[in-house]
């Protein structure tokens, strides 16, 4: 009697398990799977890999057109931080699986460890351009509370002009970093800029352009990719999912669902 007791019991607790995992399956949200997806794939796929070499060859083969030359002033890159030269995957990856959204607090506790990995190819790039006269800047949107963490990071891999000159940071709220290019073409020539966030590139895409208003304006950009405008893959956030969200950052979680379910297109 307490043999049959004993499975009848240890059953029950297989069931329960069961019954408990489909709950938390069915529980994340659509958005959160896409993310742990988009992070797997940023950790583990040579497509990945390559698009990022790929990325970085072509702004090797502009620095190598450009120093030909002799400038009225000194040469310069800009380069975005996050996804670009610095892989957040991580952070990412442990939010989502989580069914967690993003959080500020979350964030500068990541970005405070300085220990995010480089994008494939990046380090070696920067390096590169450095040894050929170039100087870095990095136009990040960042918040000024986590520059020692950022210097951090971006010295531990020994990137060149890794100091307070180099590293801009957000001012502010604004976002937006038109003026901050604007500085440093003041005293440099600037060959190309890297980015994965198309504001990253063009003031075209500042002010919360619609789905449309984005695509409009890379239309109008498009011989500027390629060329001094170097795109890195990131699927897993930026501008085009906040476009999907008409920039509403108060939505919940449900609220995303549905507006990314409404914005696919599915076979019929």
């Amino acid at each position: 009697m307490r043999k049959w007791h004993n499975y009848l019991l240890a059953g029950v607790i297989l069931l329960n398990a069961c019954s408990s995992s489909k709950k938390v399956t069915s529980g994340t949200s659509t958005v959160n799977n896409g993310k742990v997806w988009a992070s797997l794939w940023q950790q583990q796929a040579a497509e990945y890999k390559a698009l990022c070499f790929q990325a970085y060859n072509i702004a090797k083969q502009r620095v190598d057109e450009a120093v030909k030359q002799t400038p009225a002033k000194p040469y310069a890159v800009i380069t975005d931080i996050d996804e670009t030269l610095l892989d957040n995957s991580p952070y990412d990856a442990q939010r989502a699986i989580n069914n967690l959204d993003y959080t500020s607090t979350t964030w500068k506790t990541w970005t405070a460890k300085g220990i995010a990995d480089t994008v494939p190819g990046a380090s070696a790039f920067f390096k590169y351009a450095a040894s050929k006269g170039v100087e870095v800047f990095y136009i990040t949107n960042r918040d000024e509370d986590e520059r020692a963490g950022t210097l951090k990071n971006l010295q531990l891999y020994n990137l060149p002009n890794a100091d307070d000159a180099h590293l801009i940071l957000r001012p502010g709220h604004n976002s937006s970093k038109e003026s901050r290019r604007q500085d440093v073409l003041k005293t440099h020539t600037v060959i190309l800029l890297c980015g994965d966030n198309l504001a990253d590139f063009d003031a075209l895409y500042d002010n919360k352009p619609t789905l449309q208003g984005r695509q409009d304006a890379t239309n109008k950009l498009i011989q500027e990719f390629g060329s001094r405008y170097i795109v890195l893959p990131n699927a897993s956030y930026g501008d085009w999912e906040s476009a999907l969200f008409n920039f509403n950052y108060k939505l919940t979680t449900a609220q995303k669902d549905s507006i990314i379910k409404a914005q696919l297109k599915l076979d019929k």
